[in-house]
């Protein structure tokens, strides 16, 4: 039985471990942190599973292994809700959405009438959207939970203090992970969680903005997450203008937020590679798995295969790289 040791457990050491456990290998799971929470940069995750919507702006991949995601996370145990997601926005800004039905593959363009069915929240309030039916979402604090309990039902153990190496290890650091990843930057997510009585949405809502983009993914039991900026920076603390940006947003979407009760606040600083694609990178008995940039929950199954095949088969999948440095 093949021994290894993942380090870091946030979506990307969870979902290694994972693939490595079905792969019948004995594995051991560091982290200082007792359990998932707001100290780890997965918690505050939108948890939108929305791989066409994400080619609007990013590589190919993205789409092509984001489609994996919904199905490996069902799989786990992890509830997934299948409604798609809708993108709007003002009459003002219409090129924007026209832009988007471009580089998106898999919308279907609703009138007023069709959005109000879909959620008749939203009705009267744009002429317009796109609705993109084969996406997903999930509470992504919930799958880490519910990853984390299966490792443990599964044998994995989780310790505080990385002990000397014993086997292959597999480095999920995140951006921790920059003292033997050069190239590795942070970019900034800020975010907040609200709730309110007043507004029922489904599923998870982009509006677009030229200045502020937002998107909108509902909790249950009146919980919303909202999630907007990207900033090129691994500082986590929040700032007045981005949350102000945020909160505009939102009640731009709607007024009913504007009366929401605001729960949390937070940011976090995602792992990131020049190209905002992730990598595998070898180095002796250490596979870097890392740079997932804003796609931890769509890419981490697909990137956690990769990983493990490569360890147990020899195989040299994509996004790997060889370093013999």
């Amino acid at each position: 039985m093949m021994r290894a040791r993942v380090l870091g457990a946030g979506v990307a050491g969870l979902c290694v471990a994972q693939e490595l456990v079905v792969r019948n290998c004995k594995v051991t799971v560091f982290d200082p942190a007792p359990g998932p929470g707001p100290h780890g940069c997965s918690w505050w995750a939108g948890g939108m599973l929305a791989p066409f919507c994400e080619g609007e702006s990013a590589e190919e991949p993205v789409v092509r292994l984001g489609q994996q995601a919904a199905d490996w996370w069902e799989r786990r145990g992890v509830a997934v809700t299948r409604r798609g997601t809708l993108v709007v926005t003002p009459s003002r800004d219409r090129r924007e959405l026209d832009r988007f039905e471009r580089r998106v593959s898999g919308s279907r363009r609703l009138d007023a009438a069709e959005l109000a069915a879909l959620e008749p929240d939203l009705g009267g309030r744009f002429d317009r959207a796109l609705h993109v039916a084969a996406e997903a979402h999930l509470d992504p604090r919930a799958a880490l939970i519910q990853l984390r309990r299966s490792l443990e039902q599964a044998g994995v153990d989780f310790v505080a203090e990385a002990g000397l190496p014993q086997g292959l290890t597999f480095d999920c650091r995140g951006l921790a992970a920059r003292d033997a990843l050069a190239t590795l930057r942070g970019v900034k997510g800020e975010m907040a969680v609200l709730r309110s009585a007043d507004l029922r949405l489904t599923r998870p809502v982009r509006l677009l903005h030229p200045r502020f983009p937002l998107y909108i993914v509902p909790r249950g039991d009146g919980l919303f997450m909202l999630g907007a900026t990207q900033i090129e920076s691994d500082d986590r603390r929040r700032s007045v203008r981005s949350v102000l940006e945020l909160l505009s947003a939102a009640y731009a979407l709607h007024p009913a937020f504007g009366e929401a009760e605001v729960v949390e606040i937070g940011a976090d600083a995602r792992p990131a590679f020049p190209d905002n694609l992730p990598r595998l990178v070898r180095r002796g008995d250490t596979i870097h798995v890392n740079g997932l940039f804003r796609h931890g929950f769509l890419l981490a199954p697909a990137l956690a295969r990769m990983a493990a095949e490569a360890a147990c088969t020899d195989a040299r999948p994509e996004f790997w790289h060889e370093d013999h440095d």
